[in-house]
């Protein structure tokens, strides 16, 4: 397993320059908005966490795609599939999934404080940001996964998956913004919607992995 989240994980920083793609698409998001909403830092200030969530999801959209496509063109995806069984098939693609987020959505956590500053947010509400999506982004990954495996087979998939996945991640969106927004908002709670993103994500890392598992096998059959 270890040697399996090596390889993906060099394959995820080799293959289209997945984690610098990510971040320029992350940038390009978040630079963006102040010339649609306007230069009001105190809106700026208000609706930071929710675009840098936003944008975050988008740029981890993007490299879903190459979640399972090299292991299907080189082979070695039918022989994972055929030479184990569901639980461990669940395991593996449960790796894939981790080295998955590390190569493509840990630099945009990473990223995600300099950005901050670009709308005019404050260090509380910079490092609660941060926090959630070093907390929900793997949920991303692990419903990614499951998308990927119903859509490696089809010659164009990359759109299908991103119909496929973005719905089922708006409660990991709302609860990832609620805590950030509770950070900084007096009033608004942030320890309850934290745990509850935490929770989503421990949640889809069990059935993301034996959804995709079950897609793999069927789509081998």
């Amino acid at each position: 397993m270890l040697a399996l989240f090596r390889r993906d994980l060099r394959l995820g920083f080799r293959a289209g320059g997945g984690a610098l793609t990510g971040v320029i698409f992350f940038l390009a998001v978040i630079v963006t908005i102040p010339f649609g909403v306007g230069p009001d830092l105190n809106l700026l200030a208000r609706i930071g966490p929710a675009i840098l969530w936003i944008g975050a999801l988008l740029a981890s959209l993007l490299g879903l795609d190459r979640l399972f496509q090299a292991d299907r063109e080189d082979g070695s995806l039918d022989l994972l599939v055929l030479e184990s069984d569901r639980h461990m098939l669940a395991l593996t693609v449960l790796v894939k999934c981790l080295a998955h987020w590390t190569a493509t959505a840990l630099p945009l956590v990473i990223a995600a404080p300099l950005l901050g500053l670009f709308m005019n947010m404050t260090p509380a509400g910079i490092g609660a940001t941060a926090l959630t999506l070093l907390v929900g982004t793997p949920a991303i990954a692990f419903i990614g996964a499951a998308g990927a495996a119903v859509a490696v087979a089809l010659p164009r998939g990359g759109l299908l998956i991103s119909v496929l996945v973005l719905p089922l991640t708006i409660p990991v969106l709302i609860f990832g913004v609620l805590a950030s927004y509770g950070a900084v908002n007096d009033p608004d709670p942030f320890l309850q919607p934290f745990l509850i993103l935490a929770a989503l994500t421990l949640f889809l890392a069990v059935i993301g992995p034996v959804a995709a598992a079950v897609a793999l096998k069927h789509g081998t059959d």
